[in-house]
């Protein structure tokens, strides 16, 4: 027997499970593959600008087909979309597990991110039609507690995987695990949809491709080849210019594929605002502590991911709090707590020393993520609550996208602040140094001094761009007080409530 859900009913908790491991899966296999890219280095005997792409190619994919998932969650049902994504996951995970040359594993990389970039869009939809306003806050909670434990456990196993086998187990990990999700959800979901007339626009989807890829492809090519650098300027280009005649084609168009008109809910403006700040900001974290733990303090992978390990429980284990917090108080104090707490941290990163030690580090960072859970969620939640139900894909979609993009543009940001102060100062530095000398050094001396020059030089440079990031996080904490608590606008069509409209997940209760 099967029972239509509504936003009043009980939820359809067998669909969520089923989405939530899926995406579980692929958040995993993310933070997975970061620390294993040395060893594909070596292995595979690359560069290390050939094997960011890795990473450059998976985002590229999700920002050409993020934007497309609001159309494909109007015009086809959960169960038909969960199955194609999860089923190009599984292929693209199978095939760069028995990759023996790069292209074929930056195209299993690339095949898995078409599945991954279809999965979070479904299930935040899913999500935000599943459960009435007061409640949602709680939901996107424990959402966040399965989001944020592929970051708590997936650096240190992979860590551990990395020292023990081939960087190809990492892929056979996930293999049988996401086999199993895709036959349970065969099995399990099954959702019944109105046939919808919706249709995709061609031309939106080659402006939305060139707008988004060449944004994402400029900006992650910058931190690499130089902001001068043709490829980084061309892109940057073409990505502006197509992404303008991609807004206002959507504008002009009756059934947009991707609807901005969601920016005249000013609660959904200023949390997108704030989101992609806080990425920018927190991405900081993410990149320049690696960095400074294993080049500068030569501290191992496996130890550099226990050492992120518990700031990462910590934000998982909050998650689900600050979503209970989240209905009874709303978003605003959560995100001005948070963010104070980010700003904070932040400034402290900024001051770090050759000799800083291990438990230092693991005190801040837990504190850094401990703001950050308190932050990006609400926010989040409190913007899509204003949105009438029929916005809903055009918002899931629109804040994935721009969580995409944001990224990239942080960790370019990021990367050249960090590389130029680091080359200014090496300059600075060496010159300080040769005035300083009474007599000519030996070879031996000579290259000491060259290294600790350039590790000084490093460590002044990752220093500098956590005080960048501090300003950065400073504006987002500006904003958040101008948070309101959201109530959702009125989405009225022909007398009758879009809720009653819209077909709900449907799940067999065999």
């Amino acid at each position: 027997m099967q029972h239509k859900k509504t936003a009043s009913n009980r939820p359809p908790y067998g669909i969520l499970s089923v989405l939530m491991i899926g995406a579980f899966i692929a958040f995993l296999n993310n933070t997975l593959l970061n620390i294993a890219l040395p060893s594909i280095m070596k292995d595979l005997n690359i560069e290390t600008s050939t094997v960011q792409w890795l990473s450059t190619g998976f985002m590229l994919v999700n920002g050409i087909l993020i934007p497309t998932s609001a159309f494909l969650i109007q015009k086809f049902s959960v169960r038909r979309l969960f199955i194609l994504a999860m089923t190009l996951f599984s292929l693209g995970t199978i095939l760069a597990g028995f990759a023996s040359e790069f292209p074929v594993l930056l195209a299993g990389r690339m095949i898995q991110a078409s599945g991954s970039a279809i999965m979070m869009p479904l299930l935040m939809n899913v999500m935000l039609v599943s459960f009435p306003i007061e409640k949602r806050g709680t939901a996107m909670g424990f959402f966040g507690l399965i989001m944020m434990g592929a970051p708590a456990i997936g650096p240190t196993l992979s860590g551990w995987i990395i020292e023990h086998y081939d960087w190809r187990m990492l892929f056979h990990f996930i293999t049988p695990i996401a086999l199993v999700v895709l036959v349970a959800g065969i099995v399990l979901l099954r959702d019944v949809k109105e046939r919808s007339d919706a249709k995709l626009d061609f031309m939106s989807v080659v402006l939305s491709s060139f707008g988004f890829g060449g944004l994402l492809y400029g900006f992650s090519s910058a931190g690499s080849k130089g902001w001068d650098s043709p490829h980084v300027t061309i892109a940057l280009t073409i990505g502006v210019i197509a992404l303008v005649s991609f807004i206002l084609r959507q504008l002009r168009m009756e059934r947009p594929m991707l609807n901005f008109k969601i920016y005249q809910y000013p609660m959904f403006a200023l949390s997108s605002a704030i989101s992609i700040v806080v990425t920018v900001a927190m991405f900081s974290g993410m990149l320049l502590l690696p960095i400074y733990v294993q080049n500068i303090r030569g501290i191992s992978p496996l130890d550099a991911g226990l050492m992120l390990l518990p700031g990462a429980i910590l934000m998982a284990v909050m998650s689900p709090i600050n979503g209970k917090l989240f209905d009874k108080i709303g978003g605003r104090p959560l995100a001005i707590t948070g963010l104070f707490i980010t700003v904070v941290t932040s400034y402290f990163f900024s001051q770090l020393k050759m000799d800083t030690t291990y438990t230092h580090l693991i005190i801040l960072y837990s504190l850094r993520m401990f703001g950050m859970s308190m932050v990006m969620m609400p926010v989040s939640t409190n913007g899509l609550n204003q949105l009438p139900t029929r916005y809903y894909p055009h918002g899931t979609a629109m804040n994935n996208t721009l969580q995409q993009v944001s990224g990239a543009i942080g960790t370019a940001l990021l990367v050249t602040i960090m590389s130029t102060h680091a080359k200014t100062r090496g300059t600075e530095l060496a010159q300080e140094a040769a005035q300083n000398m009474t007599s000519q050094p030996t070879a031996e001396a000579a290259a000491v001094l060259k290294q600790q020059i350039m590790m000084q030089a490093t460590l002044d440079g990752i220093n500098y761009a956590f005080l960048v990031s501090t300003f950065i996080a400073g504006v987002a904490f500006i904003l958040s007080f101008f948070i309101k608590r959201a109530t959702q606008a009125e989405d009225i069509i022909s007398g009758r409530s879009r809720n009653e409209q819209i077909i709900k997940p449907q799940v067999s209760n065999q």
